[in-house]
């Protein structure tokens, strides 16, 4: 759900309160959610993710909540996860190739370019996970 001023909102109700953080849960629903047929389908569906959003609030189990986003953190969560990747795997299939390396091997090899890449991203994962911050409206 899109919000005012480049922010995300996200509907969610309260799952658990710590002392220095809240841990929201929202729906995530397919496109096809509205379908008269949904029931039947094996694509349908919604999928609870649990946020956890820092800070303290004045809020209880249960209670409804939104969760803001700025755009920008979207964005910035895409190119790390997708773009990059991709960016790697098309410029490590275009050197392979242009050293007549097989196409197999290309693949593969293109594939594994790729271990490095999440093993960076696993040990930094703490210091990627205080850049992206939420916010709570009650």
């Amino acid at each position: 759900m899109k919000g005012s001023q480049g922010t995300v909102q996200h509907d969610g109700t309260v799952k658990k309160v710590d002392s220095n953080s809240v841990f929201v849960s929202i729906l995530s629903e397919t496109a096809c959610s509205g379908c008269h047929a949904e029931k039947l389908c094996n694509f349908s569906g919604e999928k609870e993710k649990v946020v956890e959003v820092k800070g303290k609030y004045n809020v209880a189990p249960g209670d409804p909540v939104t969760i803001l986003m700025e755009q920008s953190m979207g964005y910035k969560a895409l190119l790390i996860s997708y773009l990059i990747p991709l960016l790697i795997l098309i410029v490590s299939l275009i050197v392979l190739n242009a050293f007549a390396v097989s196409e197999l091997m290309s693949g593969l090899v293109s594939v594994l370019v790729l271990v490095p890449y999440f093993i960076i991203l696993y040990f930094f994962r703490k210091k990627i996970d205080r850049s992206f911050t939420f916010n709570l409206k009650a």
